[in-house]
């Protein structure tokens, strides 16, 4: 296999597509804070693209890495030794693969190992726009007080140590506070996660920490910053040690962190960048001031069917997207919940069909190219369907809708909780929003306790009677007959 760099660009397989540009040319000017797959697979291809198109040198990216643990160390280690390259395999659903190698990130840092470089880049005025994927529960905002957490460990370590920060919360803040010292204009923030109006968001809880920092700079940032909201979309699954092997087999190169992903791609944002920004438009970023209704869309149907599919998809033993959305059964409940629950309460731009939109998630989802993983999406439940799914309760209980197919959803959340599919397998999912005594609630005989979990606060599950008597009647028959046998008697009534 042919090493992936600089030197070796002209030398890899005919097939991969490779960088047209001068890599050496390139000055970043994003920064971007947890570079994950998703990042990879989506912001940094945008970038690939404008700066391949012409005009856009000085508009690359410098990777932020904040987690310490092995495989963000590997991945610090890995980027430098390969230029910070990386290969892409693009998978549609019905034909060949593509593979692309991705040269926009032109520098990576890895924070733990030294704060102080970081904050000197982030000072730099060349960066004039910082973006970030830090999940969905990563912007430390309070579910019932819906502000931002002054207590959490990292928060507290990074306001009583600026200098020495852990959290991209205290990165920022020490940088902005440095440049506004200097004289240097501030950057412009944009969120890259999942979340309702994301930027919104961001400046909450950016803005928060700086105001128990030094209220002047909070001022002089909510005065000075932008902060816009945006939407991003691609199914991007995690990359196995098996998927490495299968990935650089296939493209004769030797890359320690290929990443794959579907070949459909989304970006929407709102153009509130007065620092500047790339000509996004130009490569298929949408720009619009109304992001909320895209936005809505894509959390109410994609993000909230993933969810409805993987709970009981990992319950009943499925551990692939597409071999769980191949189930008659999962498949029809993804339909009953887009038409009867989700497709009633939105509104769709102008241009833009719900149904079509509806129809190709289907298509998506049943992509076996992509082979993304149920235990992946079922993971951090706590975060996800408040935020994917709380909407669509709310109107539900409110309007007195049927809640069964959304509770159907809560108690398959509530069986992965235990870890045990039935087939009798064991799995894990991570769930860091939960203590252990708030997951033994799942179990609870009072339904109402799950169901009333702080992080489920302001959904009213536990105050609808008929929330929690469908609840609790799918509960106890998934634990009495499994979740196929559940589904099959919800889905015909």
């Amino acid at each position: 296999m042919v090493t992936l760099s600089n030197a070796t660009l002209t030398s890899l397989p005919s097939a991969v597509a490779v960088p047209r540009y001068v890599r050496g040319r390139l000055r970043p000017g994003i920064a971007h804070f947890s570079v994950g797959n998703f990042h990879r697979a989506h912001q940094a291809v945008y970038l690939d693209k404008l700066i391949a198109a012409g005009g856009h040198d000085d508009w690359a990216l410098l990777g932020i890495g904040l987690l310490d643990n092995p495989p963000e160390r590997a991945k610090a280690a890995a980027f430098p030794e390969q230029d910070y390259l990386y290969t892409i395999t693009v998978c549609p659903p019905a034909a060949p693969p593509e593979i692309a190698v991705v040269g926009s990130i032109v520098d990576y840092l890895f924070a733990p190992a030294d704060p102080e470089a970081v904050l000197k880049r982030l000072v730099d005025p060349a960066i004039r726009i910082v973006t970030m994927t830090l999940t969905e529960g990563g912007y430390n905002i309070d579910d019932e007080t819906h502000k931002f957490r002054l207590n959490a460990p990292d928060i507290v370590h990074d306001l009583a140590n600026p200098t020495n920060p852990r959290t991209a919360f205290g990165f920022v803040a020490e940088a902005l506070s440095r440049r506004r010292a200097q004289g240097i204009a501030p950057f412009t923030i944009l969120s890259c996660d999942n979340l309702r109006h994301n930027g919104d968001v961001a400046k909450l809880a950016y803005t928060s920490f700086a105001r128990a920092r030094d209220p002047k700079l909070a001022d002089w940032m909510e005065a000075e910053i932008d902060f816009p909201n945006s939407m991003v979309d691609r199914i991007t699954p995690a990359t196995s040690e098996a998927d490495r092997g299968r990935l650089n087999t296939a493209s004769g190169i030797d890359d320690a962190i290929p990443i794959f992903c579907e070949d459909f791609v989304q970006w929407v944002m709102q153009d509130h960048f007065r620092y500047g920004r790339p000509k996004f438009e130009t490569v298929g970023v949408q720009m619009t001031n109304d992001v909320w209704a895209y936005e809505q869309i894509k959390l109410r149907m994609l993000n909230a069917s993933h969810s409805m599919l993987a709970f009981p998809g990992t319950v009943a033993g499925y551990r692939l997207v597409h071999e769980t959305v191949a189930d008659p059964q999962i498949a029809e409940l993804l339909r009953q919940f887009w038409d009867r629950d989700v497709i009633p309460l939105l509104a769709a731009p102008p241009g833009m069909s719900l149904t079509g939109y509806r129809d190709k998630l289907l298509e998506r989802y049943l992509n076996p190219a992509t082979r993304d993983q149920t235990i992946r999406i079922a993971s951090d439940g706590a975060s996800r369907i408040p935020i994917f799914a709380g909407d669509t309760i709310r109107a539900v209980i409110e309007k007195d809708g049927d809640p069964r197919r959304l509770a159907f959803l809560l108690a398959a959340f509530a069986r992965c909780l235990g870890g045990v599919d039935d087939k009798g397998e064991h799995f894990t999912t991570p769930e860091p929003r939960l203590t252990d005594a708030e997951r033994a609630t799942a179990k609870d005989p009072d339904p109402a306790r799950f169901l009333s979990l702080p992080v489920f606060a302001g959904l009213g599950m536990d105050r609808s009677q008929r929330f929690r008597e469908a609840f609790e009647a799918s509960r106890r028959s998934i634990a009495d007959r499994g979740v196929i046998a559940t589904l099959k008697d919800l889905l015909a009534k």
